[in-house]
This record gives structure tokens, C-alpha cells and sequence, in this order.
């Protein structure tokens, strides 16, 4: 039996997500990282990627766009902006935010251009993510 640690997630009004893992898979603005039991501690910014909870046979896929992680030896904690299940996902507003994002991206001058690319990113997380579920 795979060791685990606890997982808490919570976003601004409600706690999304509780429970224990054997390995988390998530994006900072640091680059993707992978969280195992005992991992040494830190705390890191979230960028927007998706979340993968693994549990035994299972692995939970969320859209995590921001936030904050802390992780600590036996348990791991994440206060998000932003986070949903694929179920959560509205497919065809996901759809539309990337068009306009990709319009803002051929007209944009260099300050809208950062924010439109981010915008794009994150609607393509959550059509990703709303497409696996």
C-alpha cells in the first residue's frame, strides 16, 4: 500500500476538495511539479494547469488556474482563485473566452498581450479538462 498524505483544497466559497493522496501533480510559476508524501516543504505560486489527484486506482483531474500551495511533509494545502471539476466546466463559455482571447492576441498591444495570452491558457485548461470528464 502506496503511503499518502492529506490534501485540503480550498477556493473562495467553499472547501473544493479534502481527502488523501499518493501523488499531486500541479503547474507553478516555477514549472510543473509532483508532490509525494514527505516531500520536502515549500510554498509556491499556482499558475493556471490542471490538477491531478492520485489516489490508488484513480486520478482526479481539476482546472487549478491560481492560487497558492503549501506543502508540508505529511499534508498539503492549496488556497485557489480559481479551481473546477470537469462536471463544473461550462464547455461552450470556455469555448467563447478562447475566441475572444485569440481575437485580443492579433490586436493587442503589448500590455493586453500578456493578459490575453493568459486568458487564452486558461481557457484551453478548462476545455481540456472539461473534455476528460
Amino acid at each position: 500500500m502506496a503511503e499518502k498524505m492529506k490534501i485540503k483544497i480550498v477556493a473562495p466559497e467553499k472547501i473544493f476538495y479534502e481527502g488523501d493522496t499518493t501523488f499531486l501533480e500541479l503547474t507553478t510559476t516555477e514549472g510543473d511539479i509532483g508532490v509525494y508524501p514527505k516531500h520536502i516543504p515549500i510554498t509556491a505560486v499556482i499558475a493556471p494547469g490542471i490538477l491531478k489527484i492520485h489516489q490508488e486506482n484513480e486520478v482526479k483531474e481539476a482546472a487549478l488556474l491560481s492560487g497558492f500551495i503549501e506543502i508540508l511533509q505529511e499534508e498539503v494545502n492549496i488556497l485557489a482563485e480559481s479551481v473546477e471539476w470537469p462536471d463544473e466546466i461550462d464547455m461552450n463559455r470556455a469555448e467563447e473566452a478562447k475566441i475572444r482571447a485569440e481575437r485580443r492576441m492579433q490586436s493587442a498591444d503589448p500590455i493586453d498581450l500578456h493578459r490575453a495570452e493568459l486568458a487564452l491558457k486558461r481557457s484551453l485548461i478548462r476545455l481540456s479538462v472539461g473534455k476528460s470528464g
